[in-house]
């Protein structure tokens, strides 16, 4: 009786003070989507928490340090060598602490599982149109998580100064070195000197377990905020409108399901990291600058760099006494910069194509958005390409290929993949949206075939259910499309070509687009703010 007196005096005077019990009764009615690809995002999340708990505990042993050692750990095939601390303190976490090689492995899944969580999350939102009016800034946000877990992810790959890691490092230090006038001082300030410096891991410890840490937990703080404000978005479906969601409330249904699923997550990451070996370094040796590794491949978020290093011809010019390696510059530097960019303005290049301002709650079917699921099917395919092109040496090995076939077999992929698979997705998507139509005018299909007196065959339609009927019936927003622009003078002048360039852009959009009743179009009583 004592303790629930307490606990009720206590929840009443933080209601007194703080307004709590209002906005918890508040916020614990908040209805989420069941659907299952909106937890995508939740396994990024889950995979966040587990890369701090872990990484906390390997803090604890790993000494971030260039200072040489003289090995003498267990590790019997390496006793003696002469080996920075840092990899000294990584075999020291592997063979002597116990349960330090299971932390470092579920670690290692868990940085791996984080970033494809994130570009799982980004296609779905991309693929469903979930950036658009009013989640713009938390598009933003997603991209800039996307490229700190990248940055995140090689900083914690390359810190135990493996030959594997270190030839990493090697990359990251020409990458650097090929940008144009400032290139050499920068890397000499990253590595505290020539290469490999003194000071690259300690600096790289820093950003790993603090700086690019605190900005994902404040990132990711404000997407959960904006989120929260904003409400999810939804798929469409039978009575599904703008300014509704329809799904379970926080608690009990998603508080449960939210805490199973961190526990599955968590279950799974130590399953892998019990089952299948990562990053042992301990076969790889320490580094040296004078050696190199075949067939070293960083791990895969990483690779489209690698392979677009591998395809890039010879190409250096010299000015004034200085070497410009365009070969290093443009595609480490220059193309994941433009490729990230573009993500990032995707949102507001649609807007401005299609002049669709309106307030967006329910999802777009992919195929209904035919032109943006075809432009995210050729950005796969070229991803994938280079991603691909960064083993073409283990490619060319194991199947007996010559290298240099290989390498001109991706470099001619470079172009032709993405625009094949524009065409392909886009047409594939044409034949959805036709076989939709044809649902929504004839009924789908019973399976039942009569013959008339006259010998004929009919074959029998039953009506469409209602949650088919509510997905097949779709307009197209004529409204959205832009009229062509008509000049008195017909000059070339800023004003008509940006009018032209616009005209364009609509249609290559708007004929073959079309959209659920109701999607974009505000709740069935006429409002369209979403509210």
């Amino acid at each position: 009786m004592s303790g629930g007196w307490l606990a009720a005096g206590t929840a009443r005077a933080l209601d007194d003070r703080l307004g709590a019990a209002r906005f918890a009764a508040t916020n614990l009615r908040k209805v989420f989507p069941k659907h299952w690809s909106f937890l995508l995002g939740e396994i990024a999340l889950y995979a966040f928490v587990v890369l701090l708990l872990t990484g906390t505990f390997l803090t604890f042993f790993f000494r971030p340090t260039n200072a040489e050692v003289v090995y003498d750990g267990s590790y019997t095939a390496l006793r003696g060598i002469t080996m920075s601390e840092a990899y000294a303190s990584t075999l020291h976490v592997s063979f002597d602490v116990r349960g330090g090689l299971l932390m470092r492995q579920i670690h290692h899944w868990a940085a791996v599982v984080f970033v494809a969580a994130i570009c799982a999350h980004l296609l779905r939102i991309f693929f469903t149109g979930a950036f658009r009016k009013p989640r713009e800034i938390n598009w933003l946000i997603g991209v800039t998580l996307f490229t700190l877990a990248l940055a995140e992810g090689f900083a914690g790959y390359s810190l135990p100064d493996d030959l594997l890691s270190g030839t990493g490092l090697r990359t990251m230090d020409g990458i650097v070195l090929s940008i144009p006038v400032v290139g050499t001082y920068l890397a000499f300030f990253v590595f505290g000197g020539q290469f490999p410096g003194e000071d690259i891991i300690p600096r790289l410890f820093a950003l790993h377990i603090l700086l690019v840490p605190g900005l994902i937990l404040a990132l990711v703080t404000a997407h959960l905020m904006i989120l929260w404000h904003q409400t999810h978005t939804q798929w469409p479906g039978k009575g599904r409108v703008e300014g509704k969601v329809d799904g379970e409330p926080t608690f009990p249904h998603f508080a449960a399901q939210s805490a199973a699923y961190f526990l599955f997550t968590f279950g799974v990451l130590a399953l892998l990291a019990t089952l299948f070996q990562i990053n042992p370094v301990w076969l790889y040796g320490p580094y040296d600058p004078s050696q190199d590794s075949t067939a070293a491949q960083p791990d895969w978020y990483v690779g489209f760099l690698e392979g677009a290093l591998r395809i890039t011809p010879r190409l250096s010019t010299t000015l004034w006494g200085h070497t410009i390696s365009w070969n290093i510059f443009v595609p480490a530097v220059v193309l994941p910069g433009v490729f990230l960019t573009l993500i990032a303005l995707y949102p507001f290049f649609e807007r401005w194509a299609t002049g669709d301002a309106r307030y967006h709650h329910l999802l777009d079917r992919p195929r209904n958005a035919a032109t943006r699921t075809a432009i995210g099917a050729a950005v796969i395919a070229w991803y994938g390409n280079l991603w691909a092109a960064g083993g073409n040496d283990v490619l060319a090995y194991t199947f007996g290929i010559p290298l240099e076939d290989t390498t001109w077999f991706f470099r001619c992929g470079f172009f032709v993949f993405p625009a094949l698979a524009f065409v392909v997705t886009r047409r594939i998507c044409l034949s959805l949206q036709r076989r939709d139509a044809e649902i929504a005018r004839s009924g789908v299909e019973s399976g039942r075939v009569w013959v008339s007196p006259r010998g004929g065959y009919h074959e029998e339609h039953e009506p469409a259910s209602p949650d088919e009927r509510a997905l097949t019936g779709v307009r197209q927003p004529r409204e959205l499309v832009a009229e062509r622009p008509h000049h008195l003078v017909p000059l070339p002048t800023p004003g008509r070509i940006k009018a032209q360039l616009r005209t364009r852009a609509n249609r290559f959009y708007l004929d073959y687009n079309s959209e659920v009743a109701g999607g974009g179009q505000g709740d069935h009583d006429g409002r369209t703010d979403g509210s």
